[in-house]
Order: structure tokens, then sequence, then C-alpha cells
């Protein structure tokens, strides 16, 4: 059977196809448009293939992104259930757990159930029944069960495997030069210029993570979207002892700093395969990608103070990788005020993956003209036009 010929017009170019583009890939064709997706190298090879696959709310304050997340979370399942079990695809539920005065946690739970987050305070006996191997030192939880994971590799690539299946088009190894309107038309097309060749479309989705800024101005626009970098330690697999995203409660307050300096939390899950995640750690130092052993040090130390088994575990590697980082910690989501067509869909700094379905719905929502799952507004890249404007 030949091979399909690509196109090199469609409805909407997306670029960037990790898991963020994927899932605006995948809601582009659900409604209806035709969609082409360009990557500078290949599928999850940035920020999605050094991610630990967190589909959460239990780190969100009460607000737009806590909002995005609840809808993204369930939005989660259904594509699973659309695409098939393929990317392990679990909600194992999280815990947050405070080792001295847990007044702040508590209180912090509070505010999330009445924003809508499924949680409860647990007592000792809960807590060792969940997780039998944790320290038994630490008495005071909050039981996150709406908390999900997968695997955020083979999710990218299965979400675009799906909806190449249904007619979208995929050029890796694409790196785009330029955006701009296209002058050998009468129409709104953007022309996307590319090493690879030029591509047009009516409507551009910028997925392009940590180069969303950089993609913005081969565009002529500007968007303050930063690399911060974070470390993950990997384990050999082991048979079934951690059951749950634990971490410590001060995870949520590093996730909110705006702080370069580097911070780090004791965050903990197990996978499906059997092997462990250790973070988190946060640090803004532009693309270094040098791998600092003090860093890996203290995450095991922390780790090993949480569950002491892993002590004797072997530690099976170390990568690192680069959150997109917006100044005031929400996505961008929705058209750029200074290039009309282009739309952005970035800066969800560690949370692309969780609020990626949703990000991927609102953006096929805001191009189709439908009405919106959330109320677009806080994530409108027009907040950073005034900064934009007075540089």
């Amino acid at each position: 059977m030949a091979e399909k010929q690509l196109s090199n017009s469609a409805d909407v170019i997306v670029i960037g196809a990790g898991i963020v583009g994927a899932m605006c890939t995948y809601f582009s064709i659900k409604a209806g448009l035709r969609t082409l997706v360009i990557d500078r190298s290949t599928v999850a090879s940035g920020t999605t293939g050094a991610g630990e696959g967190n589909i959460m709310v239990s780190d969100k304050s009460p607000g737009p992104e806590l909002e995005l997340a609840l809808i993204s979370r369930d939005l989660w399942f259904e594509v699973g259930n659309d695409v098939g079990d393929s990317f392990e695809l679990v909600a194992k539920g999280g815990i947050a757990i405070a080792r001295h005065d847990p007044s702040s946690l508590f209180n912090f739970a509070q505010s999330q159930r009445e924003a809508g987050v499924d949680c409860r305070v647990i007592d000792r006996s809960e807590l060792y029944e969940r997780e039998p191997f944790i320290n038994r030192t630490i008495e005071h939880a909050v039981y996150y069960p709406q908390d999900g994971q997968c695997q955020p590799m083979l999710a990218a690539a299965n979400i675009l495997r799906h909806a190449r299946s249904a007619g979208a088009q995929l050029i890796p190894h694409s790196d785009v030069l330029t955006i701009a309107r296209d002058k050998s038309s009468t129409s709104s097309l953007l022309r996307v210029k590319t090493t690879t060749g030029d591509y047009v479309a009516p409507h551009v989705i910028n997925a392009s993570g940590t180069w969303a800024g950089e993609i913005a101005e081969r565009a002529g626009s500007s968007l303050p979207i930063m690399p911060r970098k974070g470390f993950i330690l990997v384990t050999a697999p082991l048979p079934p002892k951690i059951f749950h995203k634990v971490y410590d409660s001060d995870y949520v307050d590093n996730v909110a700093s705006s702080d370069a300096d580097l911070q780090t939390s004791t965050v903990v899950e197990g996978t499906k395969s059997g092997t462990i995640l250790i973070g988190a750690s946060r640090q803004r130092v532009g693309y270094n990608k040098n791998i600092d052993v003090s860093v890996i040090k203290k995450l095991a130390k922390q780790a090993t103070s949480l569950y002491p088994f892993l002590s004797e575990t072997q530690l099976l590697r170390v990568y690192n990788g680069f959150r997109p980082y917006s100044p005031d910690h929400l996505p961008v989501i929705g058209e750029d005020f200074n290039v009309p067509g282009l739309y952005h869909c970035a800066g969800h700094e560690g949370a692309g993956i969780g609020l990626s379905a949703a990000s991927g719905k609102l953006i096929a929502q805001l191009i189709t003209g439908s009405a919106p799952l959330v109320d677009p507004t806080p994530f409108s890249p027009h907040r950073f036009q005034m900064s934009v404007a007075t540089k």
C-alpha cells in the first residue's frame, strides 16, 4: 500500500509533539479540524520525556488552575477509554504528609474541599494501612483519591497515534524558522516556514513547552516562558511497596514559589513497571543539563527519611528536564495579542501532563468558537501584553 502523501496545509498546525501538543491534536481532530503536528525532534523528546506522569489536583490551590485540573483529571480517563489502556493510566491517589505541625496541611485541604476536591484527613492507622512501608514517625496525612499517574512518553505517543489514525499528520525533525501572514493568499492563513518546508493554516498552536517564548518571537510576538530544571531519580524494579504518590506538604509551597534558587521537597511514588520515582527539585539555571551530585544526594536522603527501605534499594538512573515556567505560575492558553490566528498552550510548569487534557480541549474550543469548559480569561496571553509592551 502506498504511503499517504503529506499535505502542506491544514486547519490547525500544532507546534510541539509532547503531551500538550498531543492533546491539542487529539481535541482538534475531535472538533473536525484537519491537523498537522510539527516537532523540532521527535514525539515526547522534551519536557514530556523527562516527566513523572503526574495527574494531580492535590497540589493546586483554589483558583483557575485547580478548576482546570479537576476537569482535566476526568478528561484524562475519557481519553484513556477512547485511546485504550496503552500508557499505564491509573487513579492511584495521593497522600500529603506533615512531619510536624499539620495545621497548614489541614487548612489547605479544607480550602480545597470547599473548591470541589475530594480529600480527607486520615489517621495513623489508615496511613500505615495504605502505606505499610512508610516511616512510622509520620502521623499526619491527607488522602487525595483523585490523583493519578500515567507513563507520559507512552501517553503522548499513543494519543498522537490515535489522532493520526483519524487523519492528523506528524512531521518530526522540523524546526520552525518563522511564522508570518501568508502573502500569497487573500485569506487569513499563517505560513509556518520550517527546515523541512512551508506549511499553511488559519490557526497555529504553539505547544512547544520551554521553547514557547522562542516560537512566539519567531512569529513576531513575545511570551515570558522560562525553563525550570528538575531532577528525577529512578530505582531498580521492586515488588509493590509504595501505593500512592506520597509527598511532604512543603512540595505545594515549592511548586508555587518564584525563587530561582534550588528547592527540594520529598516526592515518592511507584510505577506499574515496579520502579520507584523520587523527586522533586526546582531550580532556574537556564538550559544547563549538568548533573549536580549534591542535588541527587539531597533527594535520596529526603526519600529514605520517608521510606527507610529505599536506603537499601539500587538506583537505576538519574535524569533531569526543564519545566516551562510562567511568571504567575498559570499556563498560557489562548490567542496571541500580536498575531491573530496564533494560539499558545504552554507554561504549565510541572503540571503540564495533568493539565494537558483540559488545555487541549480548551484551545480547540477557542479556535472553533465553542463554549469553553472554563473561563479562559485567567490563562489568556493578553495578561502579559502590558509587561511586554513596556519593555
